[in-house]
């Protein structure tokens, strides 16, 4: 049975002193009232990486990730952070690919392909997100865009290495914008990456891969999507920086 995540995002946000609290909340809360087996991952700032990897050892289910890394192991990369950094100090998953980081910073499949490979070799599983523009979405491209950017960014890995990535679909519409995917549309697109994993792998790799939905997902809005049939959990924005309304989209899964 593949695993159920739900992981958040921080984005830029929080001071040091703010993003320890916030995350002490979380893993209080975790501890107390999450009674399923999903898994629980807090993307935070560098700044917080170190503190808060500490705060999760040895609690149930919650860790950690970087929401970047470098592709190159070291080097003249002033403000830069590679693989090793940020495993050397307990980090479990790293985000590539957000919308966020294709838009603003021009990172293509090309470039994330080579950060995959990076996070791989340090033992950094990559939550590796994908998903279409307004634009590609009213174009009616978003299949052909998504699955470009499943052959190009993450399909060059084998069997094995394929099996320790997360896919995150984003719609990218509807990240910041108040706008979530109907279940049914986000439900269409996760049985289409499933079913672009089967053909490329097998059906069995299919059926373990966790696809997650990310996209203004928030306590009211995650029970229907999560009861979708190929949706495994969310990528968490907004809702990450509270922690009840993080605890209540974890709990969905408490059932």
């Amino acid at each position: 049975m593949r695993k159920k995540i739900v992981a958040g995002n921080w984005k830029m946000n929080l001071n040091y002193e703010e993003g320890v609290s916030l995350f002490s909340e979380i893993v209080n809360m975790a501890k107390d009232e999450v009674v399923g087996n999903q898994e629980v991952i807090v993307c935070t700032p560098f700044i917080h990486l170190s503190t808060v990897a500490k705060l999760s050892e040895n609690v149930k289910n919650v860790n950690i990730g970087s929401q970047n890394i470098h592709q190159a192991e070291s080097g003249a990369y002033t403000g830069e952070v590679s693989a090793s950094q940020v495993k050397s100090v307990g980090v479990e998953y790293v985000i590539l690919g957000h919308s966020e980081r294709r838009a603003y910073f021009g990172e293509t499949d090309a470039l994330l392909a080579e950060k995959t490979n990076a996070a791989l070799k340090h033992d950094l599983k990559p939550i590796f997100c994908i998903g279409e523009t307004k634009e590609e979405r009213e174009s009616g491209k978003f299949f052909d865009i998504i699955k470009t950017q499943l052959v190009d960014g993450v399909f060059h890995l084998g069997k094995e290495e394929f099996a320790k990535v997360v896919l995150a679909y984003e719609p990218v519409w509807a990240i910041g914008t108040g706008l979530t995917a109907s279940p049914e549309q986000a439900q269409e697109v996760h049985a289409f990456i499933r079913e672009t994993i089967a053909n490329q792998y097998d059906a069995e790799t299919a059926e373990n891969t966790t696809i997650l939905y990310g996209g203004s997902c928030n306590p009211s809005n995650a029970p229907t999507l999560f009861s979708q049939k190929d949706i495994d959990g969310g990528l968490i924005g907004g809702a990450s920086l509270k922690s009840r309304d993080f605890l209540e989209i974890v709990k969905v899964f408490n059932a």
